[in-house]
This record gives C-alpha cells, structure tokens and sequence, in this order.
C-alpha cells in the first residue's frame, strides 16, 4: 500500500517555536528553583526536539529521561489504548519531574503516562506539552504549561510526524492530502 501524497503548510514558524520556549523555559524556572536536580523527561519520540531546545533554555540542573508511550503507531487517529513500550532508566521517587510532551489531543496518553509516573512517587510532577487541541480532548487533562493552542488539524514537523516522516521539519505544519 503506498502513502497518500500531502503537502505541508507552515503553522508555527521556528522563530515563534524559539520565542515561546524561551517564555515557558522562564515559567518553569520559577516553580522549579532551588530544586537540586530537575528530572526532565521526555515522551518519545515526538517530544525529543522539543525536549531538546527546552533543557538548553532551562537555568536548572537537570537529568534527561525518556519513556516511549503511544496511542497511535502510524495511524493518524488515536487507539484510545496507551501503551509504554519504553520505560525510564532513572529512579524519580522523591525528585522533581517535568514531563515533556508533543502533542496532547484525545489527552490518553499524557493523563496515563501522569498516572504511571505518580505511582512512583516523585517530590512533584508538572506537565508540558508545546501544542494542544482542546477540541479533540477525552479525558480530562490539561498540562501545566502549553506552547501552542491549535484547532484540530493534522500537523507535522518540529519532532512531529506522519508514518516517521517529517520530524526534521524546523517548524509545525498542517497536512493537506492531494489527489496527485
């Protein structure tokens, strides 16, 4: 089976991305200062450009850590069934967390990987995701901190992708398929 053609359009330009993760960077300092080590871990892999321009904007000691969850593989609508194919190497008991995600949009994944992480009982667990749709929200979530609020569009790039493709884009794109 081949892959539909689509064409990209430009939605959050990288100049915009930069802006506002210097903006939330701030934030995060704030809440998190004097703690003696930020664990900062990411949701992959959509979330690791992100996470990535995130912790060098960060004026924190931090310890970077990943879990791979998913609720979509390659399709682009979610299974609505979270599952964590890689755990964190780290021990997060009594630490500070910062979970660092993509995208939050049925909010599945993000509300059952929050859910996870509290049974491990950290010092405490904040929330970030660079985009949010509301409009497609399920469950009853929200992050502590969000990039962008977009409607509810398709988008790629900025660690983003379609069938593994397009997560070397510098900025966020909707997808628009094409018949040709």
């Amino acid at each position: 089976m081949s892959q539909q053609k689509y064409v990209i359009d430009e939605m959050i330009s990288a100049k915009s991305i930069a802006a506002r993760i210097e903006e939330l960077s701030h934030d995060i300092h704030k809440e998190f200062e004097g703690t003696s080590k930020l664990v900062v871990v990411g949701l992959l892999r959509g979330s690791f450009v992100f996470i990535a321009d995130l912790v060098r904007e960060l004026d924190l000691p931090v310890e970077v850590d990943f879990l791979e969850a998913s609720s979509y593989g390659d399709a682009m609508e979610s299974s609505r069934e979270v599952r964590i194919f890689k755990d964190l190497r780290g021990a997060i008991e009594g630490r500070d967390v910062l979970v660092v995600e993509d995208i939050i949009d049925t909010g599945h994944t993000l509300a059952h990987v929050t859910d996870y992480l509290k049974t491990k009982s950290p010092a405490r667990l904040k929330s970030i995701a660079l985009l949010d749709k509301p409009a497609r929200r399920e469950v009853d979530y929200k992050a502590d901190w969000i990039g962008f609020e977009i409607p509810d569009e398709f988008v790629v790039g900025y660690g983003i992708d379609y069938a593994q493709r397009n997560r070397n884009l510098p900025y966020i794109g909707t997808v628009r398929f094409t018949d040709q």
